[in-house]
């Protein structure tokens, strides 16, 4: 949680304003942290928590077991569904921790926020 915070201090949001951390723990203890990063062309932003999962997979890491997410409230630490669609490729029973500065907290797993995820192999077994 405290890796998520401190991601969410180096947000770059000029256009939004919203700051977002995020930081995942894989198996072996490892850490990697990331916040969203806007773009004048909205579509090319990246989102916090899919800086922190590709920081991790670049890094050889993808046996990823926990997420943080930290923002200002509760409607600030739902991820997208882009984000939601890559949690889940990686591990839907990643535990997904969501902490808002107010006070905000839930904690639930990557399947639980898009339980009907696009899973690739379903397409080679018809």
């Amino acid at each position: 949680m405290e890796a998520a915070k401190k991601a969410r201090r180096n947000a770059y949001s000029p256009y939004s304003g919203v700051e977002i951390g995020a930081a995942v723990i894989t198996s072996d203890g490892k850490i990697f942290s990331g916040a969203n990063i806007e773009n004048a062309s909205y579509g090319l932003a990246c989102c916090a928590e899919r800086t922190a999962i590709f920081k991790a997979v670049s890094e050889g890491n993808r046996d990823i077991v926990a997420m943080a997410i930290v923002g200002k409230s509760e409607d600030f630490t739902k991820p997208c569904g882009a984000c939601r669609q890559v949690m889940v490729e990686f591990n839907p029973k990643m535990k997904v921790l969501r902490r808002g500065l107010d006070g905000f907290a839930e904690d639930g797993t990557a399947g639980s926020l898009l339980p009907a995820h696009f899973k690739p192999q379903e397409l080679s077994e018809k």
